[in-house]
């Protein structure tokens, strides 16, 4: 077996500084990129900001964004894949191969997506309230690399493996469109009831510190683990969401949205003081999943921001959600939607595995490649 060659990133990759002057891209061409390495639609609010000094990112391009502090100890890189250009803040660094017969781009992906990459970016990064990895760092990254044959079957499997998942995310949005197709069907076809008479507030603490299942709550709607420094041994303060019980964020002014969460364990939790808690007061009437499916649309969330009230902090508070009205069909009308959406989060946690075990996937391509030299 021979030895793979190691490189000095500079030498294979070039900086690009190509900005959106002509404004030949818009609003809907701007891109932002995750820690998970993937290329989403923007969370910035670009409302009324120039886009003419964006960065143009073409297709088997790549882009990073500097800051690696607040990153969860990971570099947000993303490698456009698309097949047509979009355009990213002016913040990032875009860059692309120059050495096209020693390095395949999606063999370079494949190596960053590893998480030794993260730990080397994170240790690598400078700075002091925030830190930076720079296009200099980047240059400096060593890598092995074996020859273009063994990196081009590392990556046909790798992109196997995208297209199996490409696949069921497709089916995936397709029937995330059937739900709500169903429920707006719902809107046009029943008339709309005030919720407030059929749920009731929770404000039941966890004061002998007995449930030690801390979870915040994201405006993905669901519990995750908190990231927050959290005293196991002094949650008496925070209130509990027992299972079948919704538990929502009040603020709505950063995230731009409504932050809920329906307790589908079969255990309960517990959230910050400062949440709201409810549950369904009568469950002949109103199935609170129901209610978590109607909540769960983009148009819910536009109506959330405009009857949020405040200053400094907007809240769409308890009383607020008691305003709502939704169609209220028959319970066995409800249960049969809420059936379809558990069809749809039980796909979508199939795909949340699907790319984690393309992610870990990553380093054992790559190793491979080099030991079968």
């Amino acid at each position: 077996m021979k030895a793979a060659k190691i490189y000095r990133l500079g030498d294979l990759i070039e900086l690009c500084d190509d900005r959106n002057t002509e404004g030949k891209y818009t609003v809907d061409d701007v891109r932002g990129i995750s820690n998970t390495k993937e290329v989403m639609l923007t969370k910035a609010d670009i409302t009324d900001r120039s886009l003419e000094n964006f960065q143009v990112v073409k297709p088997n391009y790549f882009v990073f964004n500097r800051r690696t502090t607040r990153m969860g100890e990971k570099i947000g890189l993303g490698y456009n894949d698309t097949g047509k250009d979009f355009i990213v803040t002016e913040d990032y660094v875009v860059f692309h191969i120059k050495e096209k017969t020693k390095i395949i781009p999606e063999y370079l992906f494949m190596f960053f997506n590893r998480d030794e990459f993260d730990r080397y970016c994170r240790w690598d990064s400078w700075g002091s309230a925030t830190e930076f990895f720079n296009w200099e760092n980047m240059c400096f990254v060593l890598i092995p690399l074996p020859p273009l044959a063994a990196q081009q079957k590392a990556v046909a499997v790798y992109n196997a493996l995208k297209a199996n998942l490409a696949a069921y995310e497709q089916g995936l949005e397709d029937l995330k469109i059937v739900c709500d197709g169903f429920i707006e069907d719902l809107r046009k076809k029943n008339t709309s009831e005030r919720i407030g008479p059929y749920i009731e507030e929770v404000c039941r603490k966890n004061s002998n510190n007995k449930i030690k299942e801390v979870r915040s709550i994201s405006v993905r709607k669901e519990f995750n683990l908190t990231n927050a420094k959290v005293n196991k041994e002094e949650l008496g303060n925070y209130l509990i969401v027992e299972p079948s019980h919704l538990a929502f964020v009040q603020t709505t002014g950063n995230e731009k949205c409504l932050a809920f969460a329906y307790n589908d364990y079969d255990y309960p939790v517990v959230v910050s003081s400062v949440d709201k808690v409810i549950k369904s007061k009568d469950s002949t009437k109103l199935n609170l999943e129901f209610l978590a499916l109607f909540l769960h649309r983009a148009e819910f969330d536009r109506y959330a921001r405009y009857h949020s009230w405040g200053s400094a902090r907007e809240v769409f508070t308890y009383e607020d959600m008691c305003d709502v009205q939704i169609p209220l069909p028959s319970l066995e009308v409800q249960q049969s939607i809420v059936n379809m959406y558990k069809c749809y989060t039980e796909r979508r946690r199939i795909v949340a595995e699907l790319k984690t075990k393309i992610k870990t996937v990553c380093p054992i391509l790559i190793k491979g490649s080099l030991e079968n030299m």
